[in-house]
Parts: C-alpha cells; structure tokens; sequence
C-alpha cells in the first residue's frame, strides 16, 4: 500500500478556508495577515488557531457551509487525486482547517478520508470554540505517524504535500515531501518544490 497526505487550504483548495469565512464579518484582512504569520512559521499554529476562530463568533452556521461548500479547488486536484488512486495510493488530507470543507471536498474529489477541526456553533451560530484532530503544529506529523502503523505502510511508500509550517512535521515521516507554492520555511525541509498553481506537476515526481 502507498499514501498520499494533501495539505487542504492553499494546497488542494486555492486559499484558506479560514479567511473566506472572515470576509463576511469584515474581519478578511485581519484573519489573513494572523493565518499568514502562522503559515511562515513565525506565530504558534494552535495560539493562531484559537485567535482567528474567536473572531468568527456569532458567524451563521448555514453560511459557514454556504462558503465551504463554494471554495475553489486547485488546478489539477481532481485529475490528480483520480491519477494517485489509480496508482494504488490511499489518499488522504490533513487540514488545520475545518470539517464542513474537507468533508466535502471529499464528497466532491474522491479522497478517502479528511482529519480537520471542527468549529463549534449552538443555536445556529458560531461560538468562536474550535477543536478536534489538526489543532497543533505538530498534529499532521502525528496523525500520519499514526496511520502509518495502521495501515503498514512505510516512509519509503508515503508522500506528502504542503504549503505552511504546519505541514513540517509531516515532512518527518514522508519519503517524497512536496513543497507546494509554499513559504520558505517548508521549500527548506522539501524533497520537490512546485511554484505553479498546477497539483498535476506532482505526478511528475511520483
């Protein structure tokens, strides 16, 4: 068995989920200059995390799953996954972002399975609380470690594709790492760096 692990926002979704559910509180320019910070490494994920969901408090639920269910996918992420399973890889996506998208974009590009957080709500809005699998700068690289053991799959037979400094752990226990129109701390640790907007240069490293 071989796997494939897809960072979601900037990677297989073209931008950051977080930012998109900002833009309708006014708060976009906010939210993206902290996600910024966090995705160059120089802002813990978690503390930046717990910040930017704090300001999406008292966002509609319903339009939480209006905007997530109308992100744009990268170029090629659709012919890429299909070409990925076809060659017998278990795809999965590891996301600091948020369930309602992940979730769907499986539903829509066929991966197997999404690890994300989930935004908390009550009485149809969001409470600015946030948990679940992607909360920690280190919790890709754990999740995959994990999964590894699971499934038995080796290093040697894993690839992963990031963007941000939280996909560096991940880089830890991948074969092939794929930097992926990325901050420089991520292109440093990388294998393979792709600066187009196209996910089907990858295949021409598998």
């Amino acid at each position: 068995m071989k796997l494939a692990v897809f960072d979601f926002d900037s990677t297989l979704m073209d931008g950051e989920t977080i930012d998109f559910l900002a833009e309708p509180l006014g708060l976009k320019e906010k939210v993206a200059s902290i996600t910024e910070m966090a995705m160059r490494g120089e802002l813990d994920f978690f503390e930046s995390l717990i910040m930017r969901v704090k300001l999406l408090e008292g966002l509609d639920e319903k339009k939480v799953d209006e905007i997530c269910h109308n992100l744009p996918f990268m170029p090629g992420a659709d012919e890429t996954i299909k070409f990925l399973k076809k060659e017998g890889y278990k795809v999965l996506v590891f996301s600091g972002g948020f369930r309602n998208a992940t979730s769907y974009a499986r539903d829509v590009l066929g991966f197997d399975a999404d690890f994300s957080n989930i935004l908390h709500s009550k009485n149809g809005k969001l409470t600015g609380l946030v948990g679940g699998e992607m909360m920690f700068s280190h919790s890709k690289g754990d999740m995959l470690n994990r999964i590894q053991a699971v499934l038995g799959v080796d290093k040697q037979n894993t690839l992963v594709v990031g963007d941000g400094a939280n996909d560096l752990s991940m880089f830890r226990y991948a074969g092939k790492k794929i930097a992926f129109c990325a901050k420089s701390v991520l292109k440093k640790e990388a294998d393979f760096i792709i600066e187009e907007k196209d996910l089907t240069k990858i295949l021409e490293y598998i």
